[in-house]
């Protein structure tokens, strides 16, 4: 098929990613371009996924991530600006089907009648629940909604009539090492910012005396500034924004993961990627924790503080790390294409008439 992907416009999709979505662009794009797949990506400019990219927004141009309402609203006509520009080429073009990764309103209001499947990374956003809960609005005929997990489907549903869930999946060969576990020690990795709790992974990593190693991208400085940097030392350190192959080796030498999401997570790739790592997961009960952590895999804290969290550290570093690589099976990037190929085929058949009548 011809496939035109949409990313989401804040980052570019290299290495070291930004987040769970511009890593799970990079390996989608990848894995279908593999299969024979002719894949175009619509993506911020430096982005270098291993297929056809159309550039529609400069590398330059910083996104922040909690701006005042002004700059919000003078971000926002950038970015919708960027994704028209994309939209514009994708109707001067003859694709079979489009594939929307992204987070922007755009595509839901300008792609009518193109056949698109919508994957909704995120909770319901303010600007897409104001698409869907306009008086009349109702899924365009030839898309489809398709979200990460069945926590986060529970939301959709109140805006969506139907949508179907794909996990996401990982190229689980990529995790697997025979690296040497560093007995006392723990790892988080993630974007650093208040929803994902790092704050709650140090506090327990301490209440268990564990050595933790932080490593991900510093998206709310004031908040890194404030409670996570005060507390770095010989016992807590962070690595700075690693690369997945420094990822990989700093998880899989770790006796045990720690996931701290505040919000309901959607999924959790850096989750995943532990778990396919060996190393046993503690995380506390947020969004799709107890969906992908299964009972060999790690152990979902009780309740969504520091001292629970300490609890299922001190039961989950003790797993066997076999069963825990082995559990993570069911979540494979064939798996997740093997989904995605047959929702595009699905849209990609459904063509309206001139009527406007699909067949």
């Amino acid at each position: 098929m011809r496939i035109a992907v949409l990313a989401h416009l804040h980052h570019p999709i290299a290495q070291p990613f930004a987040g769970g979505m511009e890593s799970h662009t990079a390996h989608l794009v990848a894995g279908l371009s593999a299969r024979g797949h002719h894949v175009t990506l619509f993506a911020k400019e430096g982005s270098v996924p291993g297929c056809r990219v159309e550039p529609v927004l400069a590398r330059q141009y910083a996104v922040e991530g909690y701006p005042d309402s002004d700059r919000r609203h003078r971000q926002h006509l950038t970015l919708d600006a960027a994704m028209g520009r994309a939209i514009d080429m994708i109707h001067g073009s003859e694709f079979d089907a489009v594939l929307n990764n992204s987070l922007s309103p755009v595509p839901h209001l300008e792609l009518k009648a193109v056949p698109t499947m919508h994957v909704l990374h995120t909770p319901v956003l303010p600007r897409l629940s104001e698409i869907f809960g306009a008086n009349g609005w109702e899924p365009d005929p030839v898309h489809r909604h398709v979200t990460v997990s069945h926590a986060n489907a529970v939301q959709w549903l109140q805006w969506l009539p139907a949508i179907e869930v794909v996990h996401n999946g990982i190229a689980l060969d990529n995790w697997d090492t025979d690296i040497p576990v560093v007995r006392g020690t723990a790892a988080w990795t993630g974007r650093i910012t208040p929803e994902k709790g790092t704050h709650l992974a140090i506090a327990a990593a301490r209440a268990t005396n564990m050595k933790l190693r932080i490593a991900g991208p510093v998206q709310d400085q004031e908040y890194f500034t404030t409670l996570i940097e005060p507390e770095l030392d010989a016992e807590i350190t962070y690595l700075g924004h690693l690369e997945q192959s420094e990822l990989r080796n700093m998880v899989a030498s770790a006796q045990v993961f720690i996931s701290s999401p505040l919000w309901e997570e959607p999924f959790g790739l850096t989750t995943l990627e532990a778990i396919a790592c060996g190393a046993p997961v503690a995380a506390l009960p947020a969004g799709a924790m107890s969906e992908i952590i299964g009972p060999k895999a790690g152990v979902v804290a009780s309740s969504r503080d520091a001292a629970a969290l300490a609890e299922a550290i001190i039961t989950a570093r003790e797993l066997d790390r076999a069963e825990v690589r082995y559990s993570v099976r069911a979540f494979s990037q064939d798996s997740m294409l093997d989904a995605y190929e047959e929702q595009l085929r699905s849209v990609a058949a459904v063509r309206p008439d001139a009527s406007g009548r699909t067949a």
